[in-house]
């Protein structure tokens, strides 16, 4: 299994996603375990091979920013990392993470992929804003994107339904001069 070393750090590589077999069976894997969609509000969604594939497909068309995260150490693929609601007249856009695997959380890995592409965000595309939707109930990937300099601007109340209750949808964003001031390393 081939990937591409777009960006780098200490601990994982993004690499642009790619439709083949193995990445489309572990994404489909992920986003049909219950510990990763209820962090993501997916969990109401099916997904399957097919629609996993098809929706690779179409971002890979349509020049869209998603990027598998791979570990240096052992080239693995751990999560996926990718930008939504990109828009270059207004600079913004909306990323999403998840690690796929319980045992590959809390490494670190999560942490340096957003860096990498937040420094992508700013430093690449020239964004001046990007936002991202967190659970309340996510407080380790709440604290992550508050230290990395997110600030909270909003809530969806009662927007996302889950096990009998509405939870609400936090919305955090990050500036340009924010992350070249507090966040960058």
């Amino acid at each position: 299994m081939s990937y591409y070393k777009k960006m780098t750090g200490k601990k994982v590589f993004l690499s642009p996603v790619s439709a083949n077999d193995k990445t489309v069976e572990s994404y489909t894997k992920w986003l049909n375990d219950r510990a990763v969609t209820d962090n993501l509000a997916t969990s109401h969604y099916q997904n399957s091979s097919f629609s996993e594939k098809k929706w690779i497909e179409s971002e890979l068309e349509n020049g869209g920013c998603q990027y598998s995260i791979v570990t240096l150490e052992d080239n693995r693929l751990v999560g996926h990392v990718g930008l939504e609601e990109l828009c270059h007249i207004n600079r913004v856009a909306t990323v999403g993470i998840f690690i796929g695997e319980s045992e590959d959380r809390g490494k670190g890995y999560g942490g340096e992929a957003l860096k990498l592409m937040l420094e992508y965000c700013f430093g690449v595309l020239n964004l001046n804003n990007v936002m991202l939707k967190v659970l309340p109930f996510n407080k380790t990937a709440k604290a992550l994107y508050e230290k990395l300099g997110f600030r909270e601007f909003g809530r969806r109340r009662g927007a996302y339904y889950l096990n009998n209750l509405y939870h609400d949808i936090i919305h955090m964003d990050i500036t340009r001069e924010e992350w070249y001031k507090n966040g960058s390393d």
